[in-house]
């Protein structure tokens, strides 16, 4: 199925009354990445104007480490700090306020607080926050915190169904119980 074909068919999934609450990957070759981005904007926008019972969340995940960091005062001091000691210990400043490895992981608890159980929730903004957060942290976090509702998360790279390849090319962790969105 090709890039085109796969995208149609996100409408008919997301509409489809057996969707169930689950983790689902829609993976594609990052050069569609504006693409992906105006069919979210379209998919929002139709869902949730219509009378169909369902409310799509997008949740971009660099947006949400923007608001964290600005909520908490430090978006400026990370600036300032990685002109100071470089872009590898601000990565890990970051990532230890955000509490990434932890089960009180921020970005985890932003999402679960913002959801509604009659939505499905769209991850997406992953390739945007590479490298300060990995797809796999938040899918094996948020899994053990939501499961009443679909969640899709749009993967800039190949999804095995075991496997993550971030830009076809990284290669994430390789635990995840999410199923491909359109096979």
């Amino acid at each position: 199925m090709n890039f085109e074909e796969k995208l149609s068919n996100v409408e008919l999934k997301i509409k489809d009354p057996s969707l169930k609450p689950d983790y689902y990957i829609f993976d594609y070759d990052p050069k569609y990445e504006l693409k992906i981005r105006n069919e979210v904007k379209y998919l929002k926008d139709k869902i949730n104007n219509s009378h169909i019972g369902i409310k799509i969340i997008e949740f971009d995940l660099y947006e949400i480490i923007l608001d964290i960091l600005k909520s908490k005062g430090y978006l400026e001091k990370t600036f300032e700090f990685e002109k100071k000691k470089g872009r590898n210990l601000a990565k890990k400043a970051v990532t230890k306020m955000l509490k990434l490895s932890m089960d009180s992981n921020l970005i985890v608890q932003y999402i679960k607080e913002r959801y509604s159980p009659d939505s499905i929730i769209f991850i997406t903004g992953v390739g945007k926050a590479y490298p300060l957060l990995r797809s796999h942290n938040v899918l094996n976090n948020l899994s053990q915190q939501i499961d009443d509702v679909p969640v899709i998360m749009f993967f800039p790279g190949k999804y095995s169904g075991l496997d993550l390849l971030l830009f076809n090319t990284i290669k994430d962790s390789n635990f995840y119980k999410a199923e491909p969105l359109i096979k």
